[in-house]
């Protein structure tokens, strides 16, 4: 008997790109004083594995205010090959990746999105997401796919860590195509190479516009 062959479920039409930029900031008194919000956000979703994911991850992210921030601090900053700097897989701290980041700054201003005051580089993943949200339908997600590589180190090594946040890359994941040939060599290639590494730090930007007001390294 001939087995049927199976289509790979769709990526969901309205993916909630602002509630996962929002669920992967810093955990300050805003975000986590909307604990209540976050939760009736997840339960309005349409059953699915995103829905799955992110409460998932609510189950799991619990705990006092300090211990939250200082894991987020821990699982983020401190770990390289869990940065949510996604140009920094596949560039490091060179000169192509000040090229990159010109490239995205340019690209959110064409969309409206403000990146006055954010306070974090623009392929920064919540910054990603949030152009996701406000740009035309497609645009988010074609911009998440050309860094699909980088998303999936992210995703394997919050796993590894046994981080929540692991659920809300697997929520991220789903809203996307799944990876390609190409992009499984590439997650192969960057985990075995790393990031290039040319010691020029993050000076060559060229323009002083290619860096948001209070960007940090």
């Amino acid at each position: 008997m001939r087995r049927r062959r199976t289509t790979p479920p769709s990526p969901p039409a309205d993916a909630p790109w602002a509630l996962l930029s929002f669920l992967l900031r810093y955990p300050d008194e805003r975000v986590l004083g909307a604990r209540e919000e976050i939760e009736e956000a997840v339960d309005a979703l349409a059953p699915g594995p995103v829905r799955d994911a992110l409460t998932r991850f609510l189950t799991e992210w619990r705990g006092a205010p300090g211990a939250l921030a200082a894991e987020y601090v821990q699982t983020f900053d401190l770990r390289r090959r869990a940065s949510l700097h996604l140009t920094w897989y596949s560039h490091g701290d060179t000169r192509a990746r000040g090229m990159a980041l010109l490239r995205l700054k340019k690209l959110y201003r064409a969309a409206g999105l403000p990146m006055e005051g954010r306070g974090e580089l623009p392929d920064h993943l919540t910054v990603m997401l949030a152009f996701a949200a406000l740009a035309p339908p497609g645009y988010g997600e074609a911009l998440l796919a050309e860094h699909r590589p980088a998303l999936e180190l992210l995703r394997l090594s919050l796993r590894d860590a046994g981080s929540p946040y692991a659920h809300v890359l697997d929520a991220v994941a789903a809203c996307l195509p799944e990876l390609t040939v190409t992009d499984r060599a590439e997650v192969a290639r960057l985990a075995h190479e790393g990031p290039p590494d040319e010691a020029v730090g993050l000076e060559p930007y060229g323009p002083a516009e290619a860096m948001p007001l209070g960007a940090r390294p």
